[in-house]
């Protein structure tokens, strides 16, 4: 499986993915620090989060841009395939269909989890050495509490599962386009508010999803082995 993993990251430049990765890390980290003041301002008085604004503003502009970038890179590792037609070749390896669907899954799963950690520990170490001119304190960052990096690892895998919402829907229109606006539909039913209203860091909300997205993955693959593509 690991080989197949591997394979499938070549195959889709892991270089280009890293690099668009990193890119999209500044990007968030640029407008964090340029607009987490006043959203952070706005989101506690709505009493969204129970966290510091700079914290909640990491979290959330994070796990948007994650979630529509896992979508992305969904669209690229499996539905283009079966979109295109490439996956008949694949398919024409002596390895089972099931085991080869996996490999592809797990290896966006594991690069946009590994990147989401990477990103938010990149943001906040950015946070921690510019607070003195940017005038955030570094308490409003709770680095030396266990909670705080059980929430960091916890998180991002929720984030990066529920995000496999897009994928049955990708695959059914066999349209790349139609999983990356299934992943924006996400981030907005999940990361947005309606007035004072959000299901933003709602934790039942978050496994009903969490457990939605493996059952869609699921039946994704389920008859893989007996179904033309």
């Amino acid at each position: 499986m690991w080989k197949l993993i591997k394979m499938e990251w070549k195959k889709n430049c892991l270089g280009k993915m890293i690099r668009n990765a990193a890119i999209m890390t500044t990007a968030v980290l640029l407008f964090v620090l340029l607009t987490a003041g006043e959203a952070g301002a706005d989101m506690a008085e709505m009493g969204m989060f129970d966290k510091s604004f700079i914290h909640a503003s990491v979290e959330l502009y994070t796990h948007m841009s994650y979630m529509i970038f896992t979508g992305v890179l969904l669209a690229g590792f499996v539905v283009d395939d079966y979109k295109k037609g490439t996956i008949r070749l694949l398919f024409s390896y002596p390895v089972k269909r099931k085991k080869l669907v996996l490999a592809k899954v797990f290896a966006v799963w594991i690069f946009s989890f590994t990147a989401m950690v990477i990103s938010k520990l990149v943001m906040y170490a950015a946070v921690l050495a510019t607070g003195p001119w940017i005038h955030i304190p570094a308490s409003d960052i709770p680095y030396g509490n266990w909670p705080f990096w059980v929430e960091l690892f916890l998180s991002a895998a929720a984030m990066v599962s529920i995000s496999f919402l897009a994928l049955p829907i990708g695959m059914k229109m066999r349209s790349s386009k139609a999983a990356v606006v299934a992943s924006i539909i996400i981030v907005c039913f999940t990361q947005g508010n309606i007035g004072e209203f959000t299901l933003a860091n709602n934790v039942a909300f978050y496994l009903c999803l969490f457990g939605l997205a493996m059952v869609s993955v699921f039946l994704a693959i389920r008859q893989v082995e007996q179904k033309d593509v």
